[in-house]
């Protein structure tokens, strides 16, 4: 097969040919746009999932959805290191420039809020990267967005914001990949501000996407998060969507996949969106013509499984340390016997005690490890006492190359 026209996309937040199964979340999204623009209640939207589910590519796609609404928007990646001013103001910046608002004098205003906002925190000795300006020509607004209470100042700001997109009948949407890495603070003060603007009836929302933990980072931040966000679960494709991932590019192409290849695909990649790309891009490379055999999807797996486990099981397991290897490899290990008896749960957690067994430790000794494979991102804890991978086939790869 031509491999300049291969159609297949496995890249990180890479929008694939075909975005398979995920209509569900764009027709529901579509329908908040135009419930905030008619200025009828609505939450903010929050998506979870795995890596290699394809959250960040339905961002993505949520956000052109309201670009095609002519609503403004921005959008962030939330990092562990760094606090919510500078970035959300850039976001929101862009989002101020895409509204295209008429009266030059209140967009100055706006722009001066942000501006504002962006630079509360840089004193004068601060680092030229602390003195960050977004831009924007017109002069900062003393007194507004700018008391240091991050709490206080975005309540502020999301209005100042919210206010010039209602002037329009349009909106303005914020949108924050990974969002679980916010520092505590910004995490209230988002929670504040969203439930402030919802009460305003202003057309703000926030979307954000995350682990399957986020829900639990919301909550313990405010108690009332669960009603404030409509919450959305990013899982595998089921078995139709995930043969129309493969199939519809391929058609495009002139190209199809014969029923049992589609098969091992499925067997192969577990429906997880990131996998099928992957393998079908290697099924493409190696397949001499159309269609597709599964014997070709037998040459293209260990080329497609070798790539994998460099570029997104190996790169992942690197950031560990010693001591954090030997915890995920025992949290491989006690999945695995779970499995064998039955009590594997749908997200693959094992409790920690059950980690401990395999190392043979009391569970308090390997604290440290745990709650570094945390921050790290390489795991997560839906309920007390138990922990999982963040990323799908994680086990499986570890017990292959241990």
């Amino acid at each position: 097969m031509d491999p300049i026209r291969n159609p297949y996309a496995p890249g990180a937040g890479q929008r694939p040919p075909a975005l398979a199964g995920r209509d569900e979340q764009l027709e529901i999204f579509n329908i908040v746009l135009e419930r905030v623009s008619r200025g009828r209640p609505e939450r903010s939207v929050v998506l979870t999932g795995l890596r290699g589910v394809g959250k960040t590519v339905l961002l993505n796609a949520l956000r052109s959805a309201a670009v095609r609404a002519k609503w403004g928007t921005g959008k962030l990646e939330a990092r562990p290191d760094q606090r919510l001013r500078r970035p959300l103001s850039s976001a929101l910046h862009t989002a101020v420039r895409e509204l295209g608002h008429s009266q030059p004098d209140d967009v100055d205003q706006v722009l001066g809020v942000i501006k504002s906002f962006a630079q509360r925190d840089a004193g004068s000795s601060a680092k030229l990267r602390d003195k960050w300006n977004p831009g924007i020509s017109a002069p900062a607004v003393p007194g507004r967005a700018d008391s240091g209470d991050i709490e206080i100042d975005l309540v502020e700001l999301l209005t100042d914001v919210g206010g010039l997109a209602a002037d329009l009948g349009r909106g303005v949407a914020i949108f924050i990949d990974e969002m679980q890495d916010l520092h505590e603070d910004d995490v209230s003060a988002l929670c504040a501000a969203c439930h402030e603007i919802s009460q305003s009836s202003l057309p703000m929302l926030v979307v954000g996407a995350g682990l399957p933990h986020l829900p639990a980072v919301l909550s313990a931040s405010k108690s009332y998060s669960e009603r404030l966000f409509r919450y959305a679960r990013i899982d595998r494709l089921p078995r139709d969507a995930a043969d129309m991932a493969l199939q519809s590019p391929a058609k495009d192409e002139g190209a199809s996949f014969e029923s049992d290849a589609l098969d091992a695909m499925y067997a192969a990649t577990g429906g997880y969106p990131y996998f099928i790309q992957a393998y079908g891009k290697v099924a493409w490379d190696v397949a001499p013509g159309t269609p597709i055999s599964i014997e070709d999807i037998a040459v293209a797996a260990p080329a497609a499984e070798a790539e994998l486990a460099v570029g997104f099981f190996g790169s992942r397991y690197e950031r560990a340390t010693p001591g954090e290897r030997e915890y995920l490899r025992a949290m491989a290990d006690a999945a695995q016997e779970l499995a064998g008896s039955g009590q594997l749960d749908e997200v693959e957690s094992v409790p920690t005690s059950a980690v401990a067994d395999v190392l043979g430790r009391r569970p308090q000794s390997l604290s440290p490890a745990r709650d570094a494979l945390l921050k790290k991102g390489l795991t997560y804890s839906g309920e007390r006492g138990r922990i999982a991978f963040t990323v799908p086939h994680f086990g499986k790869y570890l017990r292959s190359t241990s």
